[in-house]
């Protein structure tokens, strides 16, 4: 009886600790203060850090200035959550670039395990969730580098029993490499990451120059709306019907005024 005591006294001693560092793990995570942590990382302007992508090139994280910049962060041996959360991406980001234009916007992914996000870690994990998107980098960095930008950007992550904790956030910045929305969740609907994207593709004040481009822009952006029922951006002709049809009436009062003022002509 003492002996079956004591082994089930080493069982629980043995259980114990990993037990207890996961409600330690959890007690760090307030779901709260790290929202308002990254919230709080909107209007910030990122600073230009160095990466290397996934060929083994030197990049910096300026060098995606000037276009709109989907930023989300990864750990590779993440077998559940980042997968799910990167191949939920992958699809929200097709439909963005169906209604935005191809080369509307850029997007990174950066692993912030940096012991194991190494640059042939990115990429199997790039071509694990088929990833085939050209204007998608997948990132690793320095210890240093990864802690900075996880600051500015307000991205909370720990280290657990599972291996990392983290919230589920996906940052949106913009040309001037300053925070613009955070997105939230393992997956979202599409609007939260299209509607983000069309503001700052689009409403951006163009000069007479390029009063085609920005008319062709302004027709993708006031008719493209969102179809719940297909999941899916469509394109909505009403406005610029309702445009037309008011235009015609304007025109035809116009003329049918002026040809009742006109002086008439004595023969």
């Amino acid at each position: 009886m003492k002996s079956m005591l004591r082994y089930l006294l080493l069982t629980v001693l043995m259980i114990a600790p990993s037990v207890f560092a996961e409600t330690d793990a959890v007690d760090q995570y307030d779901p709260d203060r790290a929202l308002e942590i990254s919230q709080s990382a909107i209007g910030r302007t990122l600073g230009n850090y160095q990466f290397v992508d996934r060929l083994n090139r030197n990049v910096n994280l300026h060098d995606y200035a000037g276009k709109p910049l989907v930023i989300s962060m990864i750990f590779t041996s993440c077998h559940h959550v980042c997968p799910m959360t990167t191949k939920h991406l992958a699809e929200t980001t097709r439909a963005a670039r169906d209604v935005l234009g191809d080369e509307s916007f850029e997007i990174i992914t950066i692993g912030f395990d940096t012991a194991r996000d190494t640059p042939d870690a990115m990429r199997a994990f790039a071509r694990e969730q088929g990833v085939d998107d050209d204007g998608w980098r997948f990132l690793s960095g320095s210890k240093e580098t990864i802690e900075a930008l996880s600051e500015e950007l307000g991205f909370i992550f720990f280290t657990s029993p599972r291996g990392y904790d983290h919230i589920n956030q996906v940052t949106i910045v913009g040309r001037d490499s300053t925070v613009y929305r955070q997105v939230y969740g393992i997956t979202f609907a599409l609007p939260a990451l299209v509607e983000p994207l069309k503001q700052l593709v689009f409403n951006r004040p163009e000069s007479a120059g390029h009063f085609v481009s920005s008319l062709i822009d302004r027709y993708r952006l006031f008719c493209t709306v969102y179809n719940p029922a297909s999941g899916r951006y469509e394109i909505d002709n009403s406005l610029f019907i309702q445009i037309a049809i008011g235009f015609m009436v304007v025109v035809s009062a116009a003329v049918f005024l002026w040809r009742g003022l006109r002086p008439t002509r004595r023969t």
